[in-house]
């Protein structure tokens, strides 16, 4: 019984005891006390300690103060935090360790401040705050955890749930939602809405995100993702009140690169992946976290399995090579490992057709076939998968045979090995960031490099640095002036006579970028020659900044330069008569004798099939531990998610069996030990997780008398979904590269 009834029911019995009978006028008042919040200060005083325990920031959150004097003090829950000027109050309370639910924010995106599920407190505010758009002030007090701050909360959680569906257990979102995970937290135990809760007619955004639109809280972070990083206006938000809804403005497709991430920011079940609908639950997968070779990014992810099956790919935060973004192609590739897979090892027969057999027939007949061939006709390939381990291991094979003519598919047959400045990017992903002008030769970094063209986008956006690009008609998202489709501009921008020199010259941190594609050409010398030039003009490389890049293709270039697979002839393919593919399907072999022995090690029934006498079934980076190397030089290491398939064996398992076989053993029988030789090749891939810069610049390099040829510059991607063996097998690649030739 409350303290305000028992003295207006005291005030009642007393006037009926003490009445008289005269017109007497009864003032009845209820008393309420309420201590908390009639006297917050005074509470929080009394909970405040004067020394209190260091607190640990949400998520690991680090403060960065550019300028020491711009540092305020603010008070979280009465603990001092020192934060820079411009933070916002959110952010505030993450670094003093307290974490505030919201759905709209993201950190990566601007802010809209529409969830208002992050309010809180602050002294001398009438009313809470949204914490995520407020900026936080000297000496400001916040309070989180105080009655009103929960109260407001709870009726935001409230009004969230009032049209939700219950769709939590046929949701892919279940188990893994932020709406249920704060609705458990800060909602409360009963809604007071009975009316029909309205609907909205799902959207179709193409064969990779799911959309169930009624599930959708109109937080806005998929409008802004795709408008602010992926840079496509696809998606908006149309009507108002409770017609309101996320839309595309007419009925078409998601046409992005890296429309997948909608799917990873989206706090409700409204976007999900449309491969992976209705397959697990999230707590019934195995999560191993890998490295992607699809591209040279080397994006860092986290593959999800059960069983002997990959389920899903999802990014993981790494902010110098992919922040916490991936591609498409990346999310989306994984079905591709469970078609076409090759299970046991092949011979062709004389009929033309492969017939299994055991793994000691198969390494017999290509060891003697090997013994029988001149050292100086025996070629190795390998393949855009490889990794750093398996090409060591092929190499040491051929040189133990007499061999030197090994490369890697994508390098030409005539690489620039000697300088490791001529073939990785020296800037840096992250360092693009830095840039205020860009060069862009011969290269698509939208199709070539998703996350590196997110990186230049970011910053043409943030610093409206100018992007100049030479090369055949492309489509940027984001604004850049075509200077011309032949190596013929790159020379008048080196002698200073094109438009463009003018923007590299006033530049502070000019960046060039030469795409892999221009290793093929024949004219390649003179290209980086001239780009050497422009470099050195316009004041690219310096002490305190190298602006010289190139941009790789595949995930096995930079360690196959790094470990010297340079073939010493570069017509070695055409007078070859025994040629090992360890995983290259893109390699062309319409010059190799027909008399030629071909054996495909791989594990999948691609392209460099067709014309092999044996298959070997190899394991895929899915399946095994292997360090690979980025585009900027970054070795990374990925690891078995899954079991190996059939009969197959990792690549180097398998050539040094047929090291053993054929009488010429290489040194090693594991891991450990091949790292041990690959640190007296190239140490500088066992400095994992560690960018390893290059020691000399490319001013080294000998004069170079070749002229630039007349030919145009060709892309080097014709299809971002279909680039390599595993992709090619992908049912859903086929689906998107179906609808990118509509």
């Amino acid at each position: 019984m409350g303290l305000g009834l028992l003295a207006s029911r005291t005030l009642r019995s007393s006037s009926r005891i003490f009445h008289n009978n005269g017109p007497t006028t009864h003032f009845l008042r209820t008393i309420t006390s309420t201590p908390d919040l009639n006297n917050a200060d005074a509470s929080a005083a009394a909970v405040q300690q004067p020394d209190l325990p260091p607190r640990t920031p949400v998520g690991g959150a680090r403060v960065h103060f550019p300028n020491p004097e711009d540092a305020i003090e603010v008070f979280v829950d009465g603990y001092p935090v020192k934060i820079p000027k411009g933070m916002t109050v959110l952010q505030a309370c993450e670094v003093a360790g307290v974490d505030i639910p919201r759905f709209c924010y993201h950190s990566r995106l601007s802010i809209a401040g529409n969830c208002r599920m992050c309010l809180v407190e602050v002294e001398k505010s009438p009313k809470p705050v949204a914490s995520c758009a407020m900026p936080a002030l000297p000496g400001m007090k916040i309070k989180t955890d105080t009655p009103i701050a929960k109260k407001a909360r709870e009726g935001v959680m409230e009004f969230l749930l009032m049209n939700h569906p219950l769709d939590c257990p046929i949701c892919d979102q279940g188990g893994e939602c932020d709406l249920q995970d704060q609705s458990m937290a800060f909602g409360s135990d009963r809604g007071r809405f009975t009316e029909m809760k309205r609907s909205v007619v799902d959207k179709n955004l193409g064969p990779l995100v799911k959309t169930v639109m009624t599930r959708c809280i109109q937080c806005t972070r998929c409008v802004r993702f795709a408008s602010e990083v992926a840079g496509v206006e696809d998606l908006g938000m149309l009507g108002r009140g409770s017609g309101e809804e996320i839309g595309t403005y007419v009925e078409k497709l998601m046409t992005s690169e890296l429309s997948g991430n909608v799917i990873d920011i989206c706090p409700v079940g409204a976007l999900t992946s449309k491969p992976f609908a209705f397959k697990a639950r999230n707590w019934e997968l195995k999560g191993t976290e890998s490295i992607d070779v699809t591209d040279a990014v080397g994006s860092n992810i986290r593959i999800d399995s059960r069983g002997p099956e990959v389920m899903r790919v999802v990014p993981r935060l790494n902010e110098d090579i992919n922040e916490e973004w991936i591609s498409d192609k990346t999310r989306f590739f994984y079905d591709g490992l469970k078609r076409q897979r090759l299970n046991d090892p092949m011979i062709r027969g004389p009929d033309g057709r492969f017939k299994a057999v055991t793994w000691r027939d198969a390494l017999a007949i290509v060891a003697e076939v090997m013994h029988q061939i001149k050292p100086e006709e025996i070629v190795g390939v390998a393949g855009k998968l490889s990794d750093a381990e398996s090409m060591m291991a092929l190499k040491d094979l051929l040189n133990k045979m007499g061999s030197n003519n090994i490369f890697c598919e994508g390098n030409g047959m005539h690489p620039n090995a000697d300088l490791r400045s001529g073939y990785i990017m020296n800037t840096g992903i992250s360092g693009l960031e830095k840039a205020d002008a860009f060069l862009l030769v011969g290269t698509q970094p939208r199709v070539e490099a998703a996350m590196v063209n997110a990186r230049i986008r970011k910053t043409v956006k943030a610093t409206n640095a100018k992007v100049g690009y030479v090369g055949p008609a492309a489509d940027f998202n984001y604004d850049h002036q075509h200077l011309g489709t032949d190596p013929k501009t790159l020379v008048e921008i080196a002698e200073g006579r094109h438009p463009f020199s003018s923007a590299l010259k006033n530049a502070k941190n000019p960046v060039i970028i030469v795409g892999a594609g221009v290793f093929e050409r024949d004219d390649k010398d003179a290209v980086f020659a001239a780009v050497e030039t422009i470099g050195k003009n316009n004041n690219v490389v310096r002490p305190d900044w190298n602006g010289l890049n190139v941009l790789l293709l595949n995930g096995a270039q930079a360690a196959a330069l790094d470990l010297g697979l340079v073939p010493e002839s570069d017509k070695c393919i055409e007078s070859a008569k025994f040629v090992y593919l360890m995983g290259a399907d893109d390699v062309s072999l319409d010059k190799l004798p027909d008399d030629a022995f071909v054996v495909y090690q791989g594990h999948h029934g691609d392209r460099g099939v067709y014309r092999a006498n044996v298959i070997l079934p190899a394991s895929a980076f899915t399946e095994k531990e292997g360090i690979y190397e980025n585009t900027e030089g970054c070795a990374q290491i990925t690891l078995p998610a899954v079991p190996t398939v059939g009969d197959a064996r990792d690549d180097w398992k398998i050539i040094r069996a047929l090291s053993e076989v054929a009488g010429v053993g290489l040194p090693y029988d594991s891991l450990g030990a091949i790292r041990s030789r690959i640190r007296t090749v190239a140490p500088n891939l066992l400095e994992l997780d560690e960018r390893q810069p290059a020691t000399f610049s490319t001013s080294l390099r000998p004069e170079v008398s070749q002229k630039v040829s007349e030919t145009p510059f060709t892309p080097a991607v014709e299809n971002f979904y279909m680039t390599d063996a595993i992709t090619r097998a992908s049912k859903i690649m086929a689906q998107c590269s179906a609808l990118l030739r509509k």
